[in-house]
């Protein structure tokens, strides 16, 4: 293989997923069509680029390297427009496209990216290319969703989990960012701590409401700049012929990604604070934050449909109030 070969990301070198699909590469044995989920699609698009990668530049059967998405047997397809769908009409071009012979390479791969993201006339289409695959073509699907998937697609394709074990969640973003969420989570906990500690006067409450909406703003600030950051260094790597529609859809799942990691972040420190109220021997303390986990879980599903993020935020301390308020 070149030495310019797409790498693995640094954290799953090594592991037992990666291994089968190198051992299966260089068999010539790698299923027609691989299913790639896991939390983080910038994870998985890097995997399913280095698979490209070993595909389409094969030493044994070609001596010029081509960077996968440069690559004359390289297609992709991506949700595009407000509602990040891709559609029937996209789906027929990739088909078409995939259909004809390799150009360079004695492989062609199709990367799908957000396979989700498929409407229902895409998928059917999809479908049937994956019962009837075309000749010497690989398939990648990726999707933080699996389970979104039509149960016939799921079932044709070869399953890879990958985990961002360990990963940072602002990683992309600048210091100041990252300070600035760090600061936000140690004054959500604070805010947990005033709110447990059951003083009802006047002035806690109006505190207690006040905190509320300054960690919304905080939550917002270090979001757009994270998604602004994160932004700029994809757009970087983007090949010339994505349109504006494409671009913005990127762009969207981006600030989607993000969205969810902060969330989720709020969602393990109130666990976390959770049980350390009953380690202390405080059962009711600990219902009322399970409580309010299942409503911000409630919410976070809620942002697939376009909530938004400041509202889903607001719905789920204001309810944490209200769940206090009743104990």
């Amino acid at each position: 293989m070149s030495a310019t070969i797409t790498p693995w990301p640094a954290a799953l070198a090594g592991t037992p997923a990666v291994a089968v699909i190198e051992r299966a590469i260089e068999r010539s044995r790698l299923a027609h069509s691989l299913l790639l989920h896991g939390e983080n699609l910038a994870t998985l698009a890097t995997v399913a680029h280095a698979i490209a990668d070993r595909l389409l530049n094969d030493p044994r059967h070609q001596a010029q390297h081509f960077p996968p998405k440069q690559h004359p047997d390289f297609f992709a397809l991506r949700p595009a427009g407000k509602m990040r769908q891709i559609s029937a009409e996209v789906t027929r071009d990739l088909i078409g496209s995939i259909q004809v012979s390799p150009q360079v390479s004695h492989r062609k791969v199709a990367v799908v990216y957000e396979a989700d993201r498929m409407n229902t006339a895409a998928a059917n289409i999809f479908l049937k290319t994956l019962e009837e695959p075309s000749a010497s073509t690989t398939i990648l699907l990726l999707t933080t969703r699996p389970y979104s998937l039509l149960p016939t697609i799921r079932s044709r394709c070869l399953h890879f989990r990958f985990t961002d074990a360990g990963s940072e969640t602002l990683a992309g973003a600048d210091e100041p960012t990252r300070a600035q969420w760090k600061s936000a989570l140690a004054d959500y906990a604070g805010w947990l701590q005033l709110l447990t500690a059951g003083v009802v006067e006047k002035r806690a409450v109006a505190d207690q409401l006040m905190g509320v909406y300054g960690l919304i703003t905080r939550f917002n600030a270090v979001l757009a700049a994270a998604t602004d950051q994160a932004w700029k260094q994809q757009k970087e790597k983007l090949p010339d012929d994505i349109d504006d529609d494409e671009q913005a859809a990127i762009e969207t799942g981006i600030a989607n990604g993000i969205r969810l990691k902060l969330f989720a972040e709020l969602e393990h420190a109130t666990r976390d604070f959770a049980q350390k109220r009953l380690l202390e021997g405080d059962e009711s303390a600990r219902r009322s934050l399970v409580a309010a986990v299942g409503q911000l879980e409630h919410d976070i599903g809620l942002l697939r449909l376009n909530l938004n993020e400041a509202a889903a935020l607001e719905n789920f301390l204001l309810s944490s109030l209200r769940l206090w308020a009743k104990r």
